[in-house]
């Protein structure tokens, strides 16, 4: 069973970034599949590391587009971006340094932020964005 399931009630209403945001799902459903599993140490690195860089190259297009369409939140939506990068990056280091194990708090943690930034604050740019062009 996925971790996370994609659905409508996700969708900002512009489709590069609904598949944007499904290929986060997929990549935190691949995390939650190999921790089951018990592959969790040897594929955990590479996959955070996924993780991380998918999700930054996923912002700057959510936030170029938002800064094309003049989006009036930007400024607010990009901090809350750095701040998960930050939390993410500080996750890897010190799982790199052997800190901390794969756990169910951090699916959760990466789950509720992601469900909870799409449905509330991504919701909030999607009528600018589709107003402007983008669908």
């Amino acid at each position: 069973m996925a971790l996370l399931a994609w659905n409508e009630r996700y969708s900002v209403g512009v489709k590069t970034l609904d598949d944007q945001h499904n290929v986060l799902f997929g990549i935190l459903n691949d995390l939650y599949d190999a921790m089951k599993k018990g592959q969790a140490q040897t594929v955990t690195g590479p996959l955070l590391h996924k993780l991380a860089d998918y999700t930054g190259r996923h912002f700057a297009s959510e936030e170029a587009m938002m800064a094309s369409a003049r989006f009036a939140g930007l400024t607010e939506h990009c901090a809350k971006h750095r701040e998960l990068i930050k939390q993410v990056e500080a996750y890897i280091a010190r799982f790199e340094r052997g800190d901390v194990m794969l756990s169910i708090d951090l699916f959760n943690f990466l789950r509720d932020w992601l469900t909870t930034h799409i449905s509330k604050e991504d919701k909030n740019y999607g009528p600018c964005l589709v107003a402007h062009g983008a669908h």
